[in-house]
């Protein structure tokens, strides 16, 4: 079950640390701005609703994480409870959504560095060749951390992260104090505390980077295989990185709601804040200088590299390790699998994953270009989460589980049915690319099987996945106006539609379940293990 050959190094406080890393990135210091374009104040409740489901995701990961600690475990879940049609499209979601990460941090660096530095970015937003130069210089820099080993990659982000938390919560209470335009807040010329309805709060959590922040607690799982103490430290770790993250970013959004000077808000209102020159790249350095904080403008133009950098170090390594997973599962090369002989990392993922991350830089030339696409793929790789736990709770009683969730049927089946909310609230405009991208994912499972080594249960186990993933496009397409839909099921029917749609899947998904060649390989292993 656990994988041999990885060193493992990493206590609590690495992989708290490695999912904070994940968690404060690029989003603390664009997030908050883009939310509030996205919901005005009402972006508090944003972070309130994608915190809540998050969390939910993240107990159900807590007991899977604790039962089976395995390196690339996202991708090797779904394995041992549904089998190779949605192992592999779980692992392909993931994948998309972890190899564009540190690219993305990548070029959030160069956003900022475009402050001090002319030529990196056009008009119009998007990085010149100049900008692609540096973004992938970065992405290279990122690897050369990794490859030196897990030794390396701790120290590095152990020290990174105490900077990324420091730096964003104590910038956020010094704002909240000393600058405190709390009448923004409710300012009736500006559209009050919910300019933009509800639909304005509700587009934001999937589409303004509060997802693509808070999905980051997933890091400690993906290095389970290198822990120390898994079954204890990777749940503890996760929960603690959730609560201190979520703490952090409800300050961070507050504070930029009472930071922005109320004659540029007046003048611009939330929709345009972005176009206020005060902000430039950096939204919070600007608040500060304005406010007369000259020395926390300069500290939080380096942290502006620090703390992408270090996002972009975290992702690289759990990229690799998803990789080395796939091709565990027997969809990718086993080559994908060799270890570094003196440094025991995945050097061979790195490598394809270097390659990949710096194509998409094209398709992705800036940091506001891809979060809404990664948080949708993000949060479908996660949504099997509740229903594979459902399944091993049936196929493999018999798994020690050093942590068993409590109420797991009601908590399992919310997970499931909010994250379905949340990717259709994202809307139709990041829902075509980012769902087409994943059925993409069905199309090379198709040619994989045709060509031979999968069984028809395991396909016959996977068809409700493929058929939750229609059902969710089509919703998405037909829904409500509000989230760029043709407005053939306007409100309220359109979310009756997916919460029905959810629960329908969610059943059918845990129905669907079967006793894997992989779940009996660990029984045969448990049982042979006290005769050893």
């Amino acid at each position: 079950m656990a994988v041999s050959g990885f060193k493992r190094e990493l206590g609590l406080i690495d992989l708290t640390f490695a999912s904070l890393g994940g968690i404060i990135g690029s989003g603390w210091i664009f997030a908050s701005l883009n939310a509030a374009g996205a919901a005005g104040p009402a972006s508090m409740i944003s972070w309130v609703i994608g915190g809540i489901a998050v969390f939910l995701i993240g107990l159900v990961y807590m007991e899977l994480g604790a039962m089976l600690p395995e390196t690339g475990g996202i991708a090797r879940y779904p394995q041992y409870s549904h089998g190779s049609l949605v192992s592999w499209l779980m692992g392909w979601a993931a994948w998309l959504t972890y190899v564009t990460v540190a690219p993305a941090e990548a070029l959030a660096i160069t956003q900022v560095l475009s402050g001090s530095i002319n030529g990196l970015y056009t008009s119009a937003g998007v990085v010149t060749f100049t900008g692609f130069l540096v973004a992938a210089a970065f992405t290279v820099l990122f690897f050369v951390i990794n490859y030196f080993g897990i030794r390396w990659f701790r120290y590095v982000n152990t020290t990174l992260t105490w900077v990324k938390l420091v730096v964003p919560a104590g910038t956020a209470l010094i704002l909240i104090f000393a600058v405190a335009h709390f009448g923004n807040l409710s300012n009736v010329k500006t559209g009050g505390f919910m300019p933009f309805h509800l639909s304005g709060a509700l587009t934001a959590v999937g589409t303004s980077g509060i997802l693509f922040s808070l999905l980051g607690f997933r890091q400690a799982i993906d290095l389970a295989g290198e822990a120390k103490n898994p079954q204890r430290d990777v749940p503890r770790a996760v929960i603690l990185a959730l609560v201190i993250g979520l703490i952090v970013y409800l300050l961070l959004q507050m504070s930029l709601l009472v930071g922005v000077p109320t004659h540029d808000l007046l003048k611009y209102g939330w929709a345009n804040l972005h176009k206020d020159t005060l902000f430039g790249s950096l939204p919070f350095a600007g608040i500060a200088s304005v406010a007369g904080l000259g020395w926390l403008a300069a500290l939080l133009n380096f942290d502006g590299v620090v703390s992408p950098g270090g996002t972009g170090v975290v992702y690289t390594a759990s990229t690799s390790r998803l990789v080395f997973a796939l091709s565990e599962n027997g969809y990718l090369p086993p080559g994908l699998q060799k270890l570094h002989a003196r440094f025991a990392v995945p050097t061979a993922a790195l490598w394809v994953n270097l390659a990949a991350g710096i194509i998409s830089i094209g398709p992705f030339p800036a940091w506001s270009k891809i979060i809404g696409f990664v948080s949708i793929t993000g949060f479908f790789a996660y949504a099997i989460g509740p229903i594979a736990l459902m399944v091993l709770r049936r196929t493999a009683s018999h798994l020690p589980r050093p942590i068993k969730l409590g109420n797991a049927g009601l908590v399992s089946l919310l997970a499931f049915v909010i994250g379905s909310l949340i990717i259709y609230w994202a809307s139709w405009t990041y829902n075509v690319w980012a769902l087409g991208a994943i059925a993409i994912g069905a199309v090379i499972y198709l040619v994989m099987y045709m060509v031979g080594g999968k069984t028809a249960q395991e396909v016959k186990s996977g068809i409700w996945l493929v058929g939750y993933l229609v059902a969710m496009g089509l919703i998405s397409y037909l829904g409500s106006s509000t989230f760029a839909g043709k407005n053939v099921l306007p409100a309220p029917w359109d979310t009756i539609a997916i919460v029905i749609v959810s629960v329908i899947f969610y059943y059918w998904g845990i129905a669907s379940g079967i006793e894997t060649e992989a779940v009996r390989e660990m029984t045969s292993a448990s049982e042979a293990t006290p005769s050893a």
